[in-house]
């Protein structure tokens, strides 16, 4: 079997949203109108911290496929003022978050088993509140929220390999000079974190064996498994995580903008910064042909997410460990990308309604043990009742 990125077909009931004349579709993605449509034609479970358990309409995979949503629209109207990252979320809410993550994980899990019949992933991919509302790239709903995907192997197997130079294929820093001058600066700065139960991971041997992905990105094993999921320090050190990466592109994107800038404000690491970043000659020798490509070509300056833009996610490996990983995101944003996996998803009502009532009825016992554990409130539509 041949390892590479594949590109797989996935049907969806189109849906019937008139934008109003003069809006682009995703300017009206993100109005309190259609947010209020989503929760009421997809919406699982709410709760009182404004988390709204929904399926993906336009989905990824139809065995199962869901996401979480920090649903502000109804009280905070610009869409460029809503928190797109953890890091801005207020502490009761992530605490809710992070419970929510660990019983929809534990139950794909339990559901399907064998890491060699299915590939298992969650995580996020950054809505980075830095670009035009219009710009290419963009999400569709300009708020943080957590996919929760499973993919039949079978469906990969079967599927065409796609081109590697895909664009939406944004792992391992392929659209920048990451690979090839800052890898080693960037494991040195993120190896002075204070971790214990996230484990470094050496070489590709987290890889999944069928795409070869995830690919030259630090990976972190989470010992004890699921069991670890229960337990508040793992979600601090999952945090600490992608506040290392924040700092880490934040300091590089701050040079490029400005050469021999300081430590950036607010930074969270700001000695290891000073440290290992700021006297490394491959970091800022890569921060200088990126500006001096940027005074040159106006497209690629344009391209540039100056704050930074990230997917990070948990998986399922070959092997069945639960790994965590992050990469720069820096023109797709799909997560499955992350793990080699391309979506093109097909209007094809017929084909989507023959997986529908299986899809439903695994989302509805989610939400049920959701409930259980006093983490919301079922949502009627007219798909499923309460």
């Amino acid at each position: 079997m041949p390892t590479g990125p594949r590109e797989i077909t996935t049907p969806f009931r189109p849906i019937p949203l008139d934008v109003p004349e003069g809006m682009k579709p995703n300017e009206f993605f993100n109005s309190p109108e259609n947010l209020a449509d989503l929760a009421g034609n997809n919406g699982l479970l709410t709760n009182d911290e404004d988390l709204l358990l929904y399926r993906k309409a336009l989905g990824h995979s139809n065995e199962f496929d869901c996401s979480i949503i920090y649903n502000t629209s109804q009280k905070i109207l610009n869409p460029l003022g809503r928190p797109v990252r953890r890091t801005q979320v207020p502490d009761n809410v992530k605490n809710v978050w992070n419970r929510m993550n660990q019983i929809i994980i534990s139950f794909m899990l339990e559901k399907y088993p064998d890491p060699e019949k299915y590939l298992i992933l969650a995580g996020e991919a950054s809505l980075d509140s830095t670009w035009p509302i219009t710009s290419p790239g963009v999400p569709s709903i300009r708020m943080l929220h957590n996919h929760f995907i499973v993919f039949d192997k079978q469906q990969l197997k079967d599927a065409d390999m796609t081109d590697i130079n895909n664009p939406n294929l944004t792992d391992g820093g392929q659209h920048s000079v990451f690979a090839a001058y800052m890898k080693d600066v960037y494991v040195e700065f993120l190896s002075s974190l204070d971790l214990k139960i996230l484990k470094p991971v050496t070489g590709n041997s987290s890889s999944i064996a069928l795409t070869g992905y995830p690919q030259g990105l630090t990976n972190w094993e989470i010992q004890g498994g699921i069991e670890s999921l229960k337990n508040i320090d793992f979600w601090h050190e999952y945090d600490q995580i992608l506040k290392g990466f924040l700092d880490f592109y934040r300091t590089f994107f701050t040079q490029v903008s400005s050469r021999n800038s300081g430590v950036p404000k607010n930074a969270y690491f700001a000695k290891e910064i000073e440290k290992t970043l700021l006297f490394n000659n491959d970091f800022l020798s890569a921060a200088k042909q990126v500006r001096d490509k940027c005074l040159s070509d106006a497209k690629y300056a344009s391209d540039i997410r100056w704050q930074p833009a990230f997917k990070q996610l948990i998986y399922r490996d070959d092997q069945g460990r639960l790994i965590v990983t992050i990469s720069q995101n820096s023109i797709g944003n799909a997560i499955t990308e992350l793990l080699g996996v391309v979506v093109k998803r097909s209007p094809d009502k017929e084909a989507y309604e023959k997986a529908e009532p299986a899809l439903i009825k695994r989302l509805l016992e989610v939400r049920s043990r959701l409930i259980d554990a006093d983490l919301g409130r079922a949502i009627k539509t007219k798909y499923w009742d309460k």
